[in-house]
This record gives structure tokens, C-alpha cells and sequence, in this order.
């Protein structure tokens, strides 16, 4: 009766989950590695894709009420009851991030992907400008590739999705070590991919 050793029970295992291990992070970052690869084209060609800004103004008065939470405060965020004017009279929603007050005038900046926003208070007089500059479906995603104003959460993620892509190269790698004996263009291949951007580095990139 023939069994196999143990060495080769494991390393059938181990291949198993290397397997395994090289499916799945190919599966979560399928559509990841779609998103990445394109912005790296429109990054690449950010000045021949030609954007057309949008910018929404809008300029109003604080009322007396809301203009005497101001006065109580002289740093931090919006009060609440602004913010909260703002979002349910306006749809601006702005966040509790701290903004500049310097005695005579307040000023929030909102950046974000693809645009920009920004609103000013008089405190004097409660007169509030805002504006609202949207550069489109191109510039949003080239921002979510540089993890531009795009917070916390999205940074984790940047994070995570690198390692899994490491997991999946690596994986891979040992993939073409396995199969190399069956395809003799393995490593010739695997030698241009290193090869080819080396030179355009040496011969182009100063």
C-alpha cells in the first residue's frame, strides 16, 4: 500500500493554500486594481484630458439668532445650529472640522475629491459666501488614486488593498516557480518585466 511522506502531505497542503491564498486576494482586488490602473492612465495624461468646472455660489445672511452662537465662540468648528442651518436650508453639509477665526471674519475649508468648497462669515454683519467647485468624474477618481482629501477610511483602505496586492504578486511569483519546469517562457517574461522599465528609467528618466 502506498503513502505518501509526510514532507509531501505537506507540501501539497501548502500549495493548496497558496492556491487559495492567490484566488482570493485576486478576487478582492479585482476591482480595485481596474479602478488603479485606469486613474493611472488619466493621471498619466492629466493635461490632455480637458475638465470643466462647475462652481455653485451661494451668499446669504445669517439670522440674529444663529449670528450670536458665532459670537460666543471665538475657535473651533461651526456651531451646530449653523451647521445644521446650513444642511437643512441650503444641503450644505460641512464638517466639524475646526475653522479660522481671526475676530473679524471666519473661514472653513472643505476640500474633497474631484473638487473644492469653501464658505466665509462676516461676523459683524452675518453675511456668509459659499462656494462649491466640482471638476468632474475624472478629476474624483485620479483623487481617490492619490488619496487626496479623501479621509481616514479611504487611507485604510489604500493600506490594505497594497497589501493584498503584494499577497497576490507574491503568491503568483511562486506560482511561475512551481509551473516554470512546464514553461520554459516563464522567466524570460518575468525577465522583460523587469528589464524594459529599467531601461526606459536609465536611458529616459532624468
Amino acid at each position: 500500500m502506498n503513502t505518501s511522506s509526510p514532507a509531501r502531505i505537506f507540501n501539497r497542503l501548502s500549495f493548496g493554500t497558496l492556491r487559495q491564498w492567490h484566488w482570493v486576494s485576486s478576487a478582492v482586488c479585482l476591482v480595485g486594481m481596474v479602478l488603479f490602473a485606469f486613474t493611472g492612465i488619466t493621471l498619466n495624461h492629466a493635461g490632455d484630458i480637458e475638465a470643466k468646472p462647475v462652481t455653485t455660489t451661494l451668499e446669504v445672511e445669517l439670522t440674529e439668532g444663529l449670528l450670536k452662537t458665532l459670537h460666543n465662540r471665538s475657535e473651533g468648528p461651526l456651531p451646530l445650529a449653523v451647521r445644521q442651518w446650513l444642511l437643512q436650508e441650503h444641503g450644505i453639509n460641512t464638517p466639524a472640522t475646526a475653522a479660522e477665526w481671526d475676530g473679524s471674519e471666519l473661514y472653513l475649508g472643505m476640500p474633497k475629491p474631484g473638487g473644492d468648497a469653501w464658505l466665509s462669515i462676516e461676523l459683524d454683519s452675518g453675511y456668509l459666501i459659499y462656494e462649491n467647485t466640482e471638476r468632474g468624474v475624472i478629476s474624483y477618481l485620479n483623487d481617490l488614486h492619490k488619496g487626496r482629501n479623501t479621509g481616514t477610511a479611504w487611507s485604510w483602505f489604500i493600506d490594505i488593498f497594497s497589501v493584498l496586492c503584494l499577497v497576490f504578486s507574491l503568491s503568483g511569483l511562486w506560482l511561475l516557480v512551481r509551473y516554470a519546469q512546464q514553461r520554459p517562457g516563464t522567466w524570460p517574461m518575468v525577465a522583460l518585466g523587469v528589464v524594459i522599465p529599467l531601461l526606459i528609467i536609465i536611458l529616459s528618466v532624468h
